[in-house]
């Protein structure tokens, strides 16, 4: 099925160190056309390659943030 996807341009803007050493570090991520209020994400900080090979993204880094859906998700936008 295809798949409708938007691709957001966003920046690394620090890295969340964990309060208990057991859970995963964060990278918080400012989105740069999202609204004020909804401008930053944190997730865990491993991203992986598409051999497999995990890392970390840095502080400052510029990254894309990718929505992805099923057509079968969207709804055709209106023409005007």
């Amino acid at each position: 099925m295809a798949k409708k996807r938007k691709k957001l341009s966003a920046t690394v803007q620090k890295i969340i160190k964990p309060a208990v050493p057991s859970e995963p570090e964060k990278a918080e991520i400012a989105i740069h056309d999202a609204e004020d209020l909804y401008r930053e994400i944190r997730i865990e900080n491993t991203v992986v390659s598409e051999s497999g090979e995990k890392a970390k993204l840095k502080e400052g880094a510029n990254v894309d943030v990718i929505v992805e859906a099923d057509s079968s998700a969207t709804i055709k936008k209106p023409v005007f």
